[in-house]
């Protein structure tokens, strides 16, 4: 059932993905919205609850996929060239955003400082996937784009440690086992590196070639070793797959290009399926349970927390107000939350029930609210949207009159570039018209 209904909501979402890419329509909504139809708590079509393994299994593989690809998008030069920007967000905004979410857990929300500095990690990292229609917009510009990219792509793994940490914290342990947690997370960065860097070597070999029809399965084939590797060696496998898609970016531009189009539409439909599991977990009686401060704390936590974090980050920073607003409204919840939100569920602290209906929540209205707003913010950055559509109609008008012949009146062509054929009318001195042309050819005429 769970397949088929994917099935359906991916062919919806196939047929209305031109619509969407126009107007604030957003597929990721679409299947947000589908779940929260089909779960159990609504219509029982799907019977999925939190504690299913195939929920977390599939946030886990689709965060997975998702970092991947991130990776390949940011390369080590690309980080070297133009790290100032994505450094203030990551080194400033980050942790802000953390401290600020979890002041607001705790004065709004009323949890204990333990669970709201859990959340603030929770809640800290963005996703793009998110606000494709501004990263993915050629008028935005450049550097507005990198640094989402990059800095989604980052946070996810810089978070991690904050959560594993915090959630010790939350459950009261005494042992942070902060030994164990450095050599996952060496191990994820080594197996990231390695079995790229063997993988790209092997094939540069004159022992061995790629043809063209299975280049693009090359990075499939070191993704799912890096998987299996940490899965087996419990690594960390996020910072894995991070590590592994910037080492492919690195050292095999070839493996980049082959892979890039087809892992991008893998690790789209992971997202999309996870987000209909998601969707699936929250129901009608899901949102009652949640008290009118947990509303009011999701709110301000996606209005107040990250804008107030990138204020600061940015000062001084030589973005214009627009790219500064743009980059403050725009750190969509995504994959990361969800994966650690289930992580809550596992660990089984104290408050379990109230920080994962907190993080649930937020993350519903930042899909919502982010992937509806994306494309209105783009065509902020459009020049031609700045000019009123009456303007053009008015042009035309006065276009046309200058075309009319009036008699007693010298009309002459003005042929420049797009406006070839359009006349034009000089008065003159003493009152009588005179005409004027730009043509060389018809002056000559």
């Amino acid at each position: 059932m769970l397949l088929l209904s994917f099935a359906v909501v991916l062919l919806a979402a196939v047929l209305v993905s031109a619509l969407a890419n126009r107007t604030i329509l957003s597929t990721a909504a679409l299947f947000l919205v589908a779940g929260f139809v089909l779960g159990e708590g609504t219509t029982g079509v799907l019977h999925l609850r939190a504690d299913s393994p195939i929920v977390a299994q599939l946030a886990e593989l689709a965060l997975f996929a998702v970092l991947f690809t991130d990776g390949m998008r940011v390369g080590w030069a690309d980080l070297r060239s133009a790290w100032r920007l994505p450094g203030r967000a990551l080194g400033w905004g980050l942790p802000l955003t953390l401290l600020v979410t979890a002041v607001l857990a705790h004065y709004v929300a009323g949890l204990d400082w333990a669970e709201a500095l859990l959340i603030g990690a929770i809640l800290a990292p963005t996703d793009p996937v998110f606000a494709a229609a501004l990263v993915g917009n050629d008028k935005v510009p450049a550097r507005l784009r990198h640094l989402l990219n990059v800095e989604s792509g980052v946070n996810d793994g810089l978070a991690l440690p904050f959560v594993v940490v915090l959630l010790a914290v939350a459950a009261g342990s005494d042992d942070l086992h902060l030994g164990e947690l450095a050599t996952e997370l060496a191990v994820g960065l080594a197996i990231g590196v390695l079995v790229p860097l063997l993988a790209i070597a092997l094939e540069r070999t004159r022992f061995f070639a790629a043809s063209a029809a299975y280049a693009p399965l090359n990075g499939v084939a070191i993704g799912l070793l890096v998987l299996a590797l940490g899965k087996a060696t419990h690594g960390n496998l996020f910072l894995a797959a991070f590590a592994a898609g910037i080492t492919v970016a690195t050292f095999g531009p070839r493996e980049r290009v082959a892979f890039e189009h087809f892992g991008e539409n893998v690790a789209e439909l992971l997202k999309l399926a996870a987000l209909l599991v998601f969707g699936a977990l929250i129901s009608p009686g899901f949102l009652g349970e949640i008290s009118w401060t947990g509303w009011v704390f999701a709110v301000l936590a996606i209005v107040v927390a990250r804008p107030l974090a990138l204020w600061v980050s940015f000062l001084r920073s030589g973005l214009s107000l627009r790219e500064q607003a743009a980059a403050m409204w725009f750190g969509p919840k995504g994959f990361a939350s969800v994966v650690y939100g289930l992580l809550v569920l596992e660990a089984g602290i104290g408050a379990v029930d109230e920080v994962f209906h907190l993080v649930a929540l937020t993350i519903v209205i930042s899909i919502l609210a982010h992937s509806s707003t994306d494309v209105v913010v783009a065509r902020a950055f459009d020049e031609t949207a700045e000019v009123p559509a009456w303007h053009g109609v008015l042009r035309r008008i006065r276009r046309g009159r200058r075309t009319a012949v009036v008699p007693g009146q010298r009309t002459a062509v003005v042929a420049t570039g797009a406006d070839s054929g359009r006349t034009s009318r000089v008065d003159g001195a003493d009152g009588a018209d005179d005409s004027v042309t730009t043509d060389p050819q018809a002056k000559a005429k």
